[in-house]
């Protein structure tokens, strides 16, 4: 499960993309008339005027879940999570919509809310992005949703539009990232995959504040595609990919220069034995004079003992 908090303008851009998606599907309403998309933007409407000068009245939230939870997510258990949700991020006694989408591979609903509740007040948005996170592990502890194993898991050929985009992204700056070591290795593996890079300045200095990624038309920033793809951490592991390049061309060359040495000694040894060889001081054949006297002389005194004893010589 993973929720995602947007806020907006205005009610009629939102509404409108969250119901005219194809097979959208309405599961839950409260506090708005459901004759058609129209009465729907007017009711929310009427009662963002009790707070006309708040910008973002419309709170837009989408949550998502993994493909190995679909069987369990029915309309009706989408809309209780949807609502336990609701209820722990304190998004209560206010208008909402949710709609069920069936665009990509995983199960996942869209809550329109109006952030000016029933009562005029304006629902906080205090730390919304950490509670969001919490809350989210939260429902998942307690209904046993599966966690997210990585993006190496989701199956990105179901995927479509910005999201299948978006992975393109991930997949080119995961792989130019690895064969990189510096910043200008990492922008030209990218360029030949189609992806430009960006920088963003602080105020008028050279400091880099953050980064974003650009394919085609559509734009990410750099911890939009993943947290590990900000600036910083970036940064961070080009230069652990240096340093590791120069350890790794240290020991390659420590290696090399030892192998050597050990090339040369065997070398060595190996001509020291032809020479022994020559000189004859390994012998593999031949008898040894030494040996033949001392077998003669063996030989001699049996033949004078068998001959007091009287017995015949034996032969071997």
């Amino acid at each position: 499960m993973i929720g995602k908090i947007m806020q907006r303008a205005a009610f009629k851009g939102c509404v409108c993309y969250v119901m005219n998606k194809q097979d959208a599907k309405m599961i839950a309403a409260d506090g708005v008339l459901l004759s058609n998309m129209d009465s729907i933007i007017r009711s929310f409407n009427t009662q963002r005027l009790m707070k006309p000068n708040i910008k973002h009245p419309v709170g837009h939230i989408s949550l998502s879940y993994l493909p190995d939870d679909t069987e369990r997510l029915t309309n009706g258990a989408m809309v209780t999570l949807a609502k336990e949700y609701m209820q722990e991020m304190n998004i209560t006694d206010t208008q909402y919509i949710i709609v069920r989408h069936y665009d990509n591979g995983n199960p996942h609903v869209h809550i329109v809310y109006n952030r000016i509740n029933n009562n005029g007040k304006v629902i906080s948005d205090k730390n919304d992005r950490y509670r969001n996170e919490a809350v989210c592990k939260k429902i998942k502890n307690k209904y046993g949703l599966s966690y997210g194993k990585g993006k190496g898991k989701v199956k990105q050929h179901k995927l479509r539009g910005k999201d299948k985009t978006k992975y393109q992204v991930y997949n080119a700056v995961k792989d130019a990232l690895s064969k990189s070591t510096d910043w200008n290795d990492f922008e030209k593996l990218l360029k030949g995959k189609g992806v430009a890079l960006s920088y963003k300045y602080k105020g008028q200095t050279n400091e880099v504040q953050g980064i974003s990624f650009t394919i085609g038309d559509v734009t990410f920033k750099g911890s939009e595609i993943d947290r590990n793809f900000s600036y910083l951490k970036l940064d961070k592991q080009l230069k652990n990919n240096a340093q590791n390049h120069i350890q790794s061309k240290t020991t390659r060359q420590s290696f090399a220069k030892e192998s050597n040495s050990q090339s040369q000694g065997a070398g060595i040894v190996g001509s020291l034995i032809e020479g022994l060889d020559s000189m004859s001081i390994f012998q593999t054949h031949g008898e040894d004079p030494q040996e033949e006297r001392f077998q003669h002389e063996m030989e001699r005194k049996q033949k004078q003992i068998n001959r007091k004893n009287g017995k015949r010589p034996r032969f071997n």
